[in-house]
């Protein structure tokens, strides 16, 4: 091997060589909010923003009146109020002068690329506590004002682990968090019959949100074992547009007796929550939607906040339901 070269590692001690840095910037972190994206939206137009919800009184099967019978007395009921708090999620951003204006590998602002950046995340944290278990809070001057996450909604459809109990609400708002139980595996009887609960109670739930670990069980679950609800699929089951032969290995549509249901994993949501939802009852409502602001120059540096003003609406939680303490266990009969 000759030594006599003058080469590419000469180069190098005397730092000759330009970087090879690709003006692309790679950002795997997820994007996608399915309690936010299948919510309606509300307008709220105070911190405390307040509904009504109502029933229909039982059906009664002996309803018979006589021929000219007198007026009855009425049975008429009130209905009742529900409410919850709005939070304030923010980011702060500073950056320099300088940071913002020299040449840069993959974007050209950095201000802008900050900003964009910061709104992705802030939504990403919205749907986190959406879909937690943290209950309402008042909030003070010196304490920040919480709204509550789906699990602090669902008081009648509900299966808790042993010692679990479910929320309390307090003048129609959720201020106390369920309680945990001992977590199990979970079950498709018990899935089942928190469904049917739900559709009996009124509700006709479209969607079954989980975390991706209960999606893997849930899919494992339908395909094997010798109590496997579906079979398995050896065969090409026609025209793959990848140009391959194609396996079914996961369950995202589960068909029930009362309704079809889409099994939608959720990246922000804990293992232990299974949410039954008939999403025409949830919604976001808004005091002050997503707004990117300017605030006064301090240094040599631009500052920014990006902020939403929102809270969680649940217009009748008795349309839903959950299946919590789930342990991260394949399924069982």
């Amino acid at each position: 091997m000759s030594t006599t070269n003058f080469d590419r590692y000469e180069l190098a001690t005397g730092n000759n060589i330009r970087e090879d840095l690709t003006d692309v910037i790679y950002n795997i972190s997820p994007t996608e909010t399915p309690a936010i994206s299948n919510f309606g939206r509300e307008t709220a137009n105070n911190t405390l923003h307040e509904w009504q919800i109502d029933s229909l009184a039982t059906a009664v099967s002996t309803n018979a009146a006589i021929d000219g019978a007198d007026f009855g007395t009425d049975s008429s009921a009130a209905s009742s109020r529900r409410g919850n708090h709005q939070q304030i999620s923010i980011k702060y951003l500073a950056v320099s002068r300088r940071a913002d204006i020299i040449n840069k590998a993959g974007r050209k602002s950095e201000l802008a690329y900050q900003v964009a950046k910061a709104g992705k995340e802030l939504r990403r944290d919205v749907e986190s506590t959406l879909v937690s278990t943290l209950p309402a809070v008042l909030g003070t001057q010196s304490a920040a004002m919480k709204t509550a996450g789906i699990g602090s909604w669902l008081t009648t459809n509900t299966d808790r682990g042993a010692i679990g109990a479910n929320p309390a609400l307090v003048a129609g708002i959720p201020t106390t968090a369920p309680t945990n139980g001992t977590t199990r595996a979970l079950s498709q009887a018990t899935l089942l019959t928190v469904l049917k609960n739900c559709y009996v109670a009124g509700g006709n739930p479209n969607m079954i949100m989980v975390s991706p670990t209960i999606k893997q069980n849930f899919s494992s679950f339908m395909f094997s074992g010798s109590t496997a609800r579906i079979a398995t699929q050896f065969q090409d089951q026609g025209a793959n547009p990848r140009g391959g032969v194609s396996v079914v290995g996961a369950v995202d549509v589960y068909v029930t007796d009362f309704t079809v249901i889409d099994v939608v994993p959720n990246r922000f949501q804990a293992d232990r929550d299974l949410w039954i939802l008939d999403t025409e009852f949830w919604a976001v409502s808004y005091l002050d939607g997503y707004k990117t602001e300017s605030i006064a120059k301090i240094g040599d540096a631009e500052r920014r906040h990006i902020l939403v003003d929102w809270g969680s609406v649940c217009r009748n939680e008795a349309s839903s339901g959950t299946v919590a303490d789930l342990s991260t266990a394949a399924m069982v009969a």
